[in-house]
């Protein structure tokens, strides 16, 4: 049996890392946690939320795997409605209504970053 233990990283295509690095760090208040050479020329990104848990690899388009979609990534917060407050008054694409929060469904909100990848914030 593979000795798998934990989800480790989420890869999210970016047309620019530097980029990318700012709006996550900035916006999201998440930390840079690994920017090293990688193959002939690139750069392994990752950036990590403040309470730590999975990371997310900011990773060069390859093949159909380009920005711009629905990543299924979703973000863990104990006040998603600060969170949404906050991330609309900082200029970040988020959308104008919340969901769920009735007990069945969390409560949360989709965002989108620099490059029109999709994520969300739910209540957790």
């Amino acid at each position: 049996m593979p000795k798998i233990s934990q989800l480790g990283r989420v890869l999210i295509p970016v047309s620019d890392q530097d980029g990318a690095i700012a709006f996550y760090t900035k916006n999201l208040g998440c930390s840079l946690t690994a920017d090293v050479p990688f193959g002939e020329g690139s750069r392994w990104v990752e950036v990590t939320p403040a309470g730590g848990g999975t990371a997310l690899a900011l990773v060069p388009p390859q093949g159909s795997y380009e920005p711009g979609r629905m990543t299924g990534v979703s973000l863990t917060s104990p006040d998603p409605r600060a969170d949404h407050a906050e991330l609309k008054q900082r200029g970040v694409d988020v959308d104008d209504e919340m969901w769920g929060g009735d007990g069945t469904v969390p409560l949360g909100f989709f965002f989108r970053d620099q490059d029109k990848n999709q994520l969300m914030v739910t209540e957790g």
